[in-house]
């Protein structure tokens, strides 16, 4: 199937808006993040865009920051983008890397004093991810040792060499520990889903710039456990399991599920394996498909969760819609139909009438299931990053500079 003319006319057109998008975005975090008192990163901003100076510093928000204006600077030599990341960078280094036992801290004071020093994986996996991008930005050789370091201690410890996998959590000190939750809202679980898929993510982005034997064995066997362990025969990814991968949930998280689709074939891609490549296209088209069939409401947006007795949330979180533009692109690219091209025109549609924020910046948490927006949660925080929107629109962005 050809690209059709209309389709690439279209994309070519909207770019300017992703990139408006981008940068309007970007100025919400230079602009309103920077902690000038305490260094770093401020730990919140809520719903209703009122500053909390004093919270808690999360490492899943400055990981995030450190990838996002690390990426966006590369490609656009933006000099107070190369500053922010400069300064997320410091900030990790000198209050959220354990110097004593590896691997980086779960969360941090408004102070920058260690308040939470488990080593949960999916932590680990975004320092990897945003040193490894900091790397590529600033060439800084520290930053991708300290990469490597991170790597090997998660090789080490969360490896589960006997039955496959990675182990949820350890203590401080790379010990057992019984509650391995990430959230309140997880299920407390040996083996999950998401934190593999962050670790696939982060050990695609090392593999870039370090073309280690062991790690790429080891992102191998990540798709591989994909493949075989968390998508399911439908095409959606199983969510929890215990330590011998017996299925310990029915959730299905759309979001995920687009997610996973593109960052399996850059995986592929960036190992350079063709058998790998094959079947993470086929796999993603699959995977693009079905949540298109069950998870787009008429509106454009991605509701957010279903099980087996039917959608238990139908809200529309910002981020499944971010990374929804990259998998319908993404799936366009391999099988270049307009259904996947008219998917992302409404998603976008949605996200520019109901998520931005066009009088605060950034984009708000979530919509219910009819566009009224729920500003009882973060619009920075600990899991309310500039990561997903503005990843979404620099990969829009870039694949559409290569279109012919």
């Amino acid at each position: 199937m050809m690209q059709d003319a209309d389709t690439l006319f279209w994309l070519k057109e909207a770019k300017p808006e992703f990139e408006a998008e981008m940068h309007r975005s970007l100025s919400f975090w230079v602009q309103r993040m920077k902690d000038t008192v305490n260094d770093g990163f401020y730990g919140r901003i809520d719903g209703l865009n009122q500053l909390y100076p004093k919270a808690d510093k999360s490492v899943i928000l400055n990981t995030r920051i450190l990838w996002t204006f690390s990426h966006i600077a590369r490609y656009t030599s933006n000099k107070t983008y190369h500053e922010m990341a400069r300064r997320a960078y410091d900030y990790i280094i000198n209050h959220f890397i354990d110097k004593n036992f590896g691997g980086v801290y779960w969360m941090v004071d408004y102070k920058g004093q260690p308040l939470n020093r488990r080593k949960q994986l999916y932590a680990q996996a975004f320092a990897i991810y945003a040193l490894s991008e900091y790397y590529l930005c600033s060439k800084d050789e520290k930053s991708l040792d300290w990469a490597k370091d991170i790597f090997r201690h998660i090789e080490h410890y969360s490896f589960d060499a006997l039955k496959n996998g990675y182990m949820e959590a350890c203590t401080e000190q790379w010990g057992e520990i019984d509650d391995l939750r990430l959230s309140e809202k997880d299920a407390n679980e040996k083996k999950t889903m998401n934190t593999h898929l962050h670790v696939l993510e982060a050990y695609t982005n090392l593999y870039r710039v370090w073309q280690d034997e062991e790690l790429a064995r080891q992102l191998r066997n990540l798709l591989l456990l994909f493949f075989e362990r968390f998508i399911n025969y439908n095409g959606h990814l199983e969510l929890f399991f215990d330590e011998n991968w017996n299925l310990k949930s029915s959730e299905i998280s759309f979001g995920h599920d687009i997610e996973c689709s593109w960052l399996l074939c850059e995986a592929a891609e960036v190992l350079n394996d063709k058998i790998f490549i094959e079947k993470a296209r086929g796999t993603a088209v699959k995977m693009v498909d079905a949540v298109m069939k069950e998870g787009v409401h008429t509106d454009g947006a991605l509701m957010n969760k279903v099980d087996n007795n039917g959608i238990m949330d139908s809200d529309k979180h910002w981020w499944p819609q971010a990374e929804a533009l990259v998998g319908f692109i993404n799936a366009w690219e391999i099988n270049p139909d307009p259904k996947y091209i008219e998917a992302l025109k409404n998603n976008w549609k949605f996200i520019k009438k109901t998520l931005l924020d066009k009088e605060d910046g950034e984009w708000h948490w979530r919509s219910n299931k009819i566009g009224t927006i729920i500003k009882s949660e973060d619009k920075a925080g600990p899991w309310k990053c500039p990561y997903h929107n503005n990843r979404a629109m620099m990969e829009l962005i870039r694949r559409i500079e290569h279109l012919k």
